[in-house]
């Protein structure tokens, strides 16, 4: 009888980034590839983000510095306090990921003259919801989805994505309630990518990219609350 031998196939797929640590400050650290939700994953346990534009090869990003939002730090002014209070908004979580990812890229923003969240972002984030790590956070007025954020959960490190809002103060109180639920969940930081007024003002601050990378290292090697979220509820407290 014949000898067996076991040849493995090796596969021409592979997978990987340079390391973002030694990226320029503008981030920008490789192009091309692919958006299936191996790379993605990968690409967010290294602190890594794909932006680009319609025509444009897929860019990957790593900025220094990075604006990230610790649960605890968020900047609640009495103007939003009183909003929150009035108890006109309700949230949910994880119920409408398809409309608030085609809200957050059609809804138009001031200076901003295209989306970055071409089909194919579409297509893959919305593949990742479907698989557990891509979420959203909708809010509602009179029954009406009005406004909302998704982005993108591991271990516990959750990386904002966009967010829209329909009517006033909408997208702030989708960010307040996922704040409040990830820290009661133990979620190490929210990481909102690069710095804008808006986000500064709800209390985000500015890291430098190493130290975001060591925090990342850890939070990541810490349970995902992969599958639905919609099981979690929020309601604003005093």
């Amino acid at each position: 009888m014949e000898d067996e031998f076991f040849v493995p196939q090796i596969s021409t797929y592979f997978l990987a980034f340079p390391n973002p640590r030694y990226a320029d400050d503008g981030g920008l650290l490789a192009y091309g590839g692919d958006l299936s939700s191996k790379r993605l994953l990968l690409a967010y346990q290294h602190g890594i983000f794909p932006w680009f534009s319609k025509g444009d090869p897929i860019l990957w990003w790593s900025p220094n510095p990075r604006l990230v939002l610790f649960p605890d730090k968020f900047k609640l002014r009495k103007s939003f306090r009183r909003v929150l209070r009035s108890g006109k908004f309700s949230v949910t979580f994880d119920r409408h990921f398809e409309e608030v990812i085609r809200y957050c890229a059609t809804v138009y923003r001031e200076g901003q003259e295209e989306t970055w969240i071409v089909p194919q972002m579409i297509e893959a984030y919305t593949k990742l919801h479907y698989e557990g790590y891509a979420h959203s956070i909708e809010v509602h007025l009179e029954g009406k989805l009005v406004g909302g954020l998704y982005g993108v959960a591991y271990g516990k490190a959750f990386f904002g994505e966009s967010m829209f809002s329909l009517v006033s103060d909408a997208s702030k109180v989708a960010f307040k309630a996922l704040s409040d639920v990830l820290g009661d969940r133990g979620y190490d930081f929210i990481d909102c990518q690069m710095k804008t007024d808006h986000m500064m003002g709800l209390g985000a601050e500015v890291i430098e990219r190493d130290d975001f990378l060591d925090g990342l290292e850890l939070a990541i090697e810490k349970p995902t609350d992969i599958g639905t979220w919609q099981h979690f509820t929020w309601e604003y407290k005093d």
